[in-house]
């Protein structure tokens, strides 16, 4: 059996090693490493696949939150909501903007935004809202986007973790992750659905004046060269993640399959547990799968990742510490109101999810868990 890992990059990378060779290869023969011929034909890719207007590249997952934040000209002091319940990036570049995060509690099966508590966290001083797409499905956009339209308030799209997947509105319409709100971001972290083998990440927009400003952003706040009419920063996709993206992308959807493949496998052979609770699958949200994440209920996940452990099996816990009570970003809170986030806290625990997993890999892996909770 081969070697369990939580992302196998080297298997994927070996099924499409001359494709993206070559292309790396070029690259560097043309010596246009900065915004090259690779990264624009990314870029129009992207947005074709998307059905986007507007892919604006640059250097990674966190950078894309934090531009996407800068033009929208919010004021300090102004406050945004997100959930509690994520990983660092959503709320450290509110605060590096000086703007105030609200985090509000998530929902206990989908671990996305609960709609409800957002509509209670909205004050005269909220400007925006940033729902994360949490381990590969979409939160209720259409919920969000109805609240946010009510109390006219900006809506971006945290889709680091979703990219591919699909969100089906009441009236039929479909949506990809990341296109429905003002802006869209996401990363191109290695470990991503879609993943380079550096750092990268990019904005989504159909706002043709906010996209045009963004361009200028992440250019050193430069629309022509040497004047600068906005305050930047220094954010670009290079080239050759571009190029190694763009042999990537036309394999996403065949990514997001295996995943779902590799999730039906575990969801059959944990169904009838009862101290597991498989990942819920939102009515209307596609999951892509960038984690596999359960929730345990006997009490014992710790000790049920020592055990994995000890059998060579990575599992990891996102996320141990609610993001109100991380140090850098503490507020004071009422426990009551993040009761689901608190649980899953205790809960959570991720398998290995990528798309190379075989089914080898997969009943040794539910074996051992089935083993450990059945004692």
């Amino acid at each position: 059996m081969k070697k369990i890992q939580m992302v196998d990059l080297q298997s994927q990378y070996y099924k499409i090693k001359a494709d993206v060779d070559n292309a790396v290869l070029n690259v560097l023969d043309s010596a246009t490493f900065i915004n090259g011929p690779e990264v624009k034909s990314f870029q129009t890719e992207l947005e074709q696949y998307l059905d986007v207007k507007h892919v604006i590249p640059c250097a990674n997952g966190t950078d894309a939150l934090q531009i996407a934040l800068m033009a929208l000209d919010l004021k300090e002091g102004d406050e945004v909501i997100t959930a509690d319940f994520t990983f660092a990036a959503t709320v450290e570049v509110i605060h590096l903007l000086k703007l105030k995060s609200v985090l509000v509690d998530v929902d206990y099966d989908t671990f996305t935004m609960d709609t409800d508590k957002l509509k209670v966290a909205i004050t005269p001083k909220t400007k925006a809202i940033i729902p994360v797409h949490l381990f590969g499905q979409c939160a209720n956009m259409e919920e969000i986007l109805k609240v946010a339209k009510d109390h006219n308030l900006h809506v971006i799209e945290d889709n680091a973790q979703a990219i591919g997947a699909d969100f089906t509105f009441s009236d039929g319409s479909v949506k990809k992750s990341g296109t429905m709100g003002i802006l869209g971001t996401t990363s191109f972290f290695p470990s991503k659905n879609l993943g380079c083998y550096g750092d990268g990440g990019a904005i989504f927009s159909n706002d043709d004046e906010l996209a045009h400003k963004i361009r200028g952003i992440v250019n050193h706040g430069m629309y022509e060269r040497y004047y600068h009419d906005e305050v930047g920063v220094n954010s670009r996709l290079d080239s050759i993640q571009a190029a190694i993206l763009r042999k990537k992308l036309p394999n996403l959807d065949a990514y997001g399959d295996a995943r779902r493949k590799a999730a039906d496998y575990y969801d059959e052979a944990f169904a009838e547990n009862q101290n597991i609770l498989t990942p819920t699958r939102a009515k209307n949200s596609t999951h892509v799968f960038h984690q596999y994440t359960l929730r345990i209920l006997n009490g014992k996940r710790n000790e049920l990742q020592q055990f994995l452990t000890e059998k060579e099996i990575p599992a990891m816990i996102y996320y141990p510490v609610a993001l109100r009570k991380q140090k850098a970003y503490f507020q004071e809170s009422n426990d009551a109101d993040f009761e689901n986030t608190d649980k899953l806290l205790d809960q959570v625990i991720s398998l290995p999810m990528h798309t190379e997993l075989d089914e080898e890999q997969l009943k040794y892996i539910t074996d051992a868990v089935l083993e450990f909770l059945d004692k």
